[in-house]
């Protein structure tokens, strides 16, 4: 039985069952002597006896308990406080432990695995029951990893509760391990930890100021490498602040065909109805009136984020409104595909042979395939009619019982929609993406900001791991195209140009270097992962512990 179940410094005498326990193990310390704690000398005068009942890992699927025979052994130290002491088996389990040590290692690897609610679930059916507390209380009892010192140090931020409280995540992208969650995101915090952790080289971070200045201030011998990730966003952000300006005036381009257009696609949408269109004003109204209380603030001098508290709008929005040189309408969308289309040329052909009875027209298509009902005819027909269907009442036979077709609106796509065609490779669109992205270029201004996003874009992309391309042309290409964006004649442009030129440094460590921040992104989705296990609900002691065990 020893060599089945091992019990460190004690002999299992023998072996009983219980009806509540599973399974019963009397055991004995095997020493005939122990030190006493006070004073350290040893005793071997037996005093007293006592039993404990420690929970022990389980055994062929039975809870297993120890009845484990304890000594209280007489100090003979004449100069020694204590009279009494019990022996201590600390191979076996802790003082005053209701688990050994076996067991609580078992129990806590399932909490730190599942979570507390979830591994008490877990143990349940294992032998191993215990309350969702006691879990807890094991993880927070769990040793920290030693620590390490990274050369390569990964930085970025993380939500403990979104929009509300932020962390921040230290990854080895060397090691591909967490090595410390910080609680807050602030530059002295991060500048704290990197003057007690000496040794990193190089650090790789968003394009977030306050890390930066975090990292000069703690690790000011290191290099700094911008995340390239986040230099494509920043790109595609600033073209997207540029259309959202000019979107008005893109609109009112002519339209560019391409050959995936289909000629007996619907291009309007089905009339709304009264109330549809009176709610659809309304909103156009509010919408109306805080972009002119934005604009008119904004052209006063007030800062974005004070006008975003003063009037109760989202900093994107605000940010929209005040860049925008008119009202940024909202895109119109195109119907999307309908099982109507394949007909929609046979109802156009028998409408003007001169049938307007939508449910004739409906059973004329359904026997050549519409699976339908008459109700997509009657609207497609509405608008269509030369005089009111016959079933109209006649109060209602006025001049306006036939329904007017909405007016036809060249679509655009929205500017978040237009700038992430402006940031892909041409290669990697579709012909009606294509044809949508050289209809906006034929406005100059679009043309000259769609060709800088995209050389910037391509530039960024030829430093990745797959492509590898040389860093001194890399640096050669990206001065040439900081030049020509500081003298674009855009202001968009101009001012993303002049925020790279103050993080050269990182930004050309970026086309020079083959690290990225990219690992801190993925450490980042195993950590979101193990908050939502616990809930969102998990302090960030336990959390810290858990990413810290885990990785």
């Amino acid at each position: 039985m020893k060599e089945l179940y091992s019990t460190p410094g004690c002999r299992v005498e023998r072996v009983t069952r219980s009806s509540s326990a599973g399974a019963v193990l009397v055991v004995r310390p095997e020493s005939k002597s122990a030190r006493c704690p006070s004073c350290k000398v040893r005793s071997e005068t037996p005093h007293s006896t006592y039993v404990r009942r420690p929970a022990a890992l389980p055994s062929a699927g039975h809870a297993v308990q120890l009845h484990l025979h304890v000594r209280r052994f007489s100090c003979r130290n004449k100069t020694c406080t204590r009279r009494t002491f019990a022996e201590h088996l600390p191979r076996l389990l802790a003082p005053r432990a209701r688990r050994t040590h076996r067991l609580a290692t078992a129990q806590r690897a399932v909490g730190m695995t599942a979570g507390a609610e979830a591994g008490a679930r877990l143990l349940a059916p294992l032998a191993m029951s215990t309350s969702p507390d006691t879990l807890l209380r094991l993880m927070h009892s769990a040793p920290l990893p030693p620590r390490i010192q990274p050369r390569v140090l990964g930085v970025d931020d993380w939500a403990l509760r979104k929009g509300r409280t932020y962390g921040t995540i230290l990854v080895d992208l060397e090691a591909h391990r967490v090595v410390d969650l910080l609680s807050d995101r602030s530059a002295p915090t991060v500048a704290a930890w990197l003057r007690e952790h000496p040794g990193v080289e190089l650090i790789a971070r968003d394009r977030s100021t306050e890390y930066a200045r975090a990292a000069s201030l703690g690790a000011p011998g290191a290099q700094q490498v911008a995340d390239r990730w986040h230099l494509l966003l920043n790109g595609r952000q600033m073209v997207e602040r540029w259309l959202t300006g000019n979107h008005a005036r893109l609109r009112a381009l002519p339209e560019v065909t391409s050959a995936e257009d289909s000629p007996v696609r619907r291009h309007v949408s089905f009339p709304r109805t009264r109330a549809e269109s009176r709610a659809g004003e309304e909103s156009r109204a509010r919408r109306t009136a805080a972009y002119e209380a934005v604009r008119r603030l904004h052209l006063a001098g007030e800062p974005l984020l004070k006008i975003s508290r003063t009037l109760g709008l989202a900093r994107a929005t605000v940010r929209k409104y005040a860049h925008a040189e008119t009202f940024p309408e909202r895109a119109v969308r195109l119907p999307g595909p309908s099982i109507l289309d394949p007909f929609v040329a046979y109802l156009a052909q028998r409408q003007s042979a001169g049938c307007e009875n939508a449910l004739a027209l409906w059973r004329e298509i359904r026997v050549k395939g519409f699976g339908g009902t008459s109700r997509q005819v009657h609207r497609w027909l509405q608008t269509r009619r030369t005089a009111p269907a016959r079933s109209t009442p006649r109060t209602r036979r006025g001049h306006d019982s036939i329904p007017k077709a909405p007016r036809r609106v060249e679509s655009l796509p929205s500017p978040k929609q237009l700038a992430w065609l402006c940031v892909q490779s041409r290669s990697a669109l579709t012909s009606t993406e294509a044809a949508t992205l050289t209809r906006i270029e034929q406005d100059e201004e679009a043309a000259r900001v769609a060709a800088l996003t995209r050389r910037f874009g391509d530039l960024v992309r030829e430093r990745g791991v797959s492509h590898g391309a040389e860093p001194v042309s890399s640096c050669a290409a990206f001065e040439q195209w900081l030049g020509e964006a500081r003298t674009c004649g855009v202001r968009a442009v101009e001012s993303f140009a002049q925020g790279l030129e103050q993080d050269g440094d990182a930004v050309r460590a970026a086309l020079t270097t083959p690290w990225s921040n990219a690992q801190s992104e993925g450490q980042i989705t195993k950590l979101k992962l193990l908050k939502r296990q616990m809930y969102g609900r998990a302090s960030f002691d336990l959390l810290r512990r858990r990413a810290l065990l885990a990785a």
